[in-house]
């Protein structure tokens, strides 16, 4: 039977009050409901999609269900690999973990889709990742493709599903599908304001993916969730997004990656600064001085250099969601120190989903236009998304 099964706690389109903010327990987390979906496990071979962060407490989901006798037969690893040890962009190979001798295979390498031959003899897919709500975050390009490589195979697939930290944002430029790529596979904002099981729900009911009729897909929602709770990531979610700072600044500061300007890695404060060794943005500034550090930065931006690190503050509220005012700033600073700006202006429409923003830096009219009309975009999209939601919003506009 081919159809979208969901296990609610929580009313999608009730609203809630700012009077209260819950905090979010590991206990309601989709992965702790295990007599929600354990049945569902029950005699089948089953693949997992999981890296690090698919905990519940102190004990990984793996062993949760290896200790529960489910029969999991490969692991299949995103961006960073299972333990989430490996750096950006770098490769993740195929190997065997040492702690569960469980095979793994890697979906950030040359093989992003699942093949047929990695889920042969495979009933079930069952993923669990901690997500941070930004396009750009591949692990929901991973989830894209195990999706598609499900419905194509006829494979039923399970999402437990988790507090989007950023959930309380939608922002940024809805991304244009001539830039499609694996920093970018849906027509969503920048922040999308969707956990990774609603944006599943969304990827599925937009026929986003080829087959998405055929997908079974079933979801289990954290217990008791609103959009109003709060959840500190017990694990981050990658090397270079160590605290809620990092997490909260990330999706305006990524954008950064592909210029001349560091954003921290390889120094105590990845996507919590700014810096450059020639050009000093603010008159409160310290020096840093990047170096390799394995896993998280092998090889920073202006390693073994000292430069002018603008440090950012967790409450600064230019940051709040998705602001470009210091990439105009930083721009505008290179224009007038005749310095180079863009390391690749390919990378950065990609990331930013759209060429008209870097078309726009350094005209603060054309700026604010550009703003204005993402505002017009984003109304539309928030329409759409509101119906795959799970869990409470405000009702504010």
């Amino acid at each position: 039977m081919h159809c979208v099964r969901l296990f609610i706690w929580s009313c999608a389109y009730l609203v809630y009050s700012h009077v209260a903010v819950a905090q979010v327990g590991q206990d309601q987390l989709g992965a702790a409901q295990i007599s929600e979906y354990l049945h569902l496990l029950k005699d089948k071979k089953v693949a997992l999609v999981v890296n690090q962060t698919a905990t519940v407490g102190e004990q990984h989901l793996v062993d949760i269900l290896l200790e529960k006798g489910v029969d999991v037969r490969v692991v299949f690893a995103p961006e960073h690999g299972f333990r989430g040890n490996k750096g950006a962009g770098e490769t993740v190979l195929d190997g065997v973990d040492l702690s569960t001798q469980l095979p793994i295979v890697s979906l950030y390498g040359k093989q992003k889709k699942p093949s047929a031959a990695m889920l042969e003899g495979i009933d079930v897919i069952l993923f669990d990742i901690q997500d941070v709500g930004v396009r750009f975050y591949t692990y929901i390009s991973t989830m894209h493709y195990v999706m598609e490589a499900a419905a194509e195979f006829g494979i039923p697939m399970i999402i437990l599903d988790r507090p989007n930290p950023n959930i309380a944002h939608i922002a940024g430029p809805i991304l244009d599908l001539e830039l499609q790529s694996f920093v970018g596979m849906h027509p969503i904002p920048v922040l999308h304001g969707l956990t990774v099981g609603e944006l599943a729900l969304m990827i599925k009911g937009e026929r986003w993916i080829a087959n998405a009729e055929s997908l079974s897909l079933t979801v289990v929602p954290v217990a008791h969730y609103s959009a109003a709770d709060t959840y500190e990531l017990p694990i981050p979610p990658s090397p270079n997004l160590p605290n809620a700072a990092a997490i909260q600044f990330y999706a305006s500061l990524c954008l950064l990656e592909p210029t001349t300007f560091s954003v921290g890695r390889g120094t105590p404060f990845p996507f919590q600064m700014i810096g450059h060794p020639r050009i000093i943005l603010s008159g409160n500034t310290v020096s840093i001085t990047p170096i390799s550090t394995p896993y998280a930065a092998p090889y920073p931006k202006w390693q073994d250099q000292a430069i002018h690190a603008m440090l950012i503050k967790q409450t600064n509220p230019l940051l709040s969601g998705f602001d470009v005012s210091l990439i105009q700033h930083a721009f505008t600073q290179s224009k007038l120190h005749n310095d180079p700006f863009f390391t690749s202006t390919d990378f950065f429409d990609k990331l930013a989903g759209t060429s008209e923003l870097r078309m726009a830096l350094g005209n603060r009219d054309k700026l604010k236009a550009l703003e204005q009309k993402w505002q017009i975009e984003l109304k539309a999209y928030k329409v759409k998304a509101e119906k795959y939601f799970l869990y409470a919003r405000d009702a504010s506009p």
